[in-house]
């Protein structure tokens, strides 16, 4: 079945009681399920509150500008507006922050203010920026081998890896991360989070992972000397992430919650899906709203805001560049869990398969979410198309 654009008329998922098409198991993260199931997740799988707090809302002012009708390219080059690019591109909802305060705001596809949409790998740059605070105050020091605070890892493939090197994913852990393979490593996470069923038909005696930190363990080998080589693995965040709880004491979802969404004034609480053993899938599983993911933002560009430590911030925005790291972003870098644009702006990225974006530009004073349900896992034409509109509407706000 074919995914649709907001201009489609929509197929009737969970519509009706009982609902008439209900997403199934194995795939409500394919086409056309993943246009309802990103913005229900709490229906669909078992989740970890991330908790706002009683604290103040961090209140968005408007300076609004309507940018429906402002000259961009569609994914094949061809004029289009903004407007006819975010329904082309499977939007949800797309937010425009210029200096802190709301210059554009559309919602699509059902979704409104208060919706959780899933983040998928933008989740990983949440987790990093924690894993930022805990540096900040000594608890943790990315010099030091992943091994001395996890040392059950010396028998797997992170032996000798530093966790700088988990950070940058330049370990030299054997991992493939083919989205359309059910049974590669990234495939066996979906089912070691919970997120899918073992596939029908599969191998008897393949002993599928029960949860995520026994697939860890189960990751014996290398490729390449750690450090050598940049290679995106998914499963470096969850290193990350269990080293996190280790040091603190508190599970991933706690630590969310009480170094940023209580502290930077989030509008609701937001959640991340959990496994079997009760761990928040820092990789992916993040939930939140469009304007949650805009304060975030807009606190990594206010440098952190006293929150996460300007240095590693600064830090984060200078890495290696070239074309190794990413197609869609031919000048690009990684460096801390974010992506970096290019050397010359340094803006940073959070990226999320199926179009989930973070643009967050120091030049420009301005922080760009996209969320979206493509109906591929990635479209270099998509991200290029997007990355083009952002500075097409930083052109039109300077």
């Amino acid at each position: 079945m074919d995914s649709y654009r907001n201009s489609d008329p929509r197929p009737p998922i969970m519509q009706g009681s009982p609902p008439a098409m209900v997403p199934p198991k194995l795939d409500w993260d394919r086409p056309p399920w993943n246009r309802w199931a990103f913005q229900h997740i709490r229906e669909i799988l078992p989740t970890a509150e991330v908790w706002r707090g009683n604290g103040h809302r961090h209140r968005l002012e408007r300076a609004e500008v309507d940018l429906d009708g402002l000259a961009v390219e569609d994914s094949e080059g061809k004029p289009t507006t903004l407007a006819g690019l975010l329904d082309e591109t499977y939007t949800d909802g797309f937010l425009v922050l210029k200096h802190g305060k709301v210059a554009y705001e559309r919602y699509f596809n059902g979704m409104d203010e208060r919706t959780l949409h899933l983040s998928q790998s933008m989740a990983k740059s949440i987790t990093g920026s924690v894993f930022g605070i805990l540096a900040g105050r000594g608890l943790i020091d990315p010099a030091r081998p992943v091994t001395d605070y996890l040392p059950e890892l010396a028998a797997t493939g992170w032996a000798g890896a530093s966790v700088q090197h988990v950070l940058d994913m330049t370990t030299g852990v054997r991992f493939s991360e083919e989205y359309t393979d059910r049974y590669s490593d990234i495939g066996q996470v979906d089912v070691a989070t919970g997120w899918k069923p073992v596939p029908p038909g599969s191998d008897p005696d393949f002993r599928w992972p029960s949860h995520m930190y026994e697939l860890i363990l189960g990751l014996k080998d290398t490729v390449r000397p750690h450090g050598a080589q940049f290679e995106y693995r998914s499963i470096e965040t969850d290193v990350l992430a269990f080293l996190m709880e280790r040091v603190t004491g508190k599970r991933l979802a706690q630590l969310v919650s009480e170094e940023l969404w209580q502290k930077f004034g989030a509008d609701e609480s937001a959640c991340f899906t959990v496994d079997s053993a009760g761990y928040a899938v820092a990789d992916g599983g993040f939930n939140a709203t469009l304007r949650d993911y805009g304060r975030f933002g807009q606190l990594i560009l206010d440098n952190g805001g006293g929150i996460v430590p300007a240095d590693w911030i600064e830090a984060t925005r200078n890495g290696r560049h070239g074309p190794d790291f990413s197609p869609s972003l031919p000048e690009g870098s990684y460096r801390n869990q974010f992506w970096i644009e290019n050397p010359r702006s340094r803006a940073l990225m959070c990226r999320g398969v199926f179009g989930q974006m973070i643009h967050i530009d120091w030049n420009t004073g301005m922080v760009v979410v996209k969320l979206s349900t493509w109906p591929d896992f990635s479209s270099l034409a998509y991200s290029a198309a997007t990355l083009k509109a952002v500075h097409a509407i930083a052109a039109a706000l300077a």
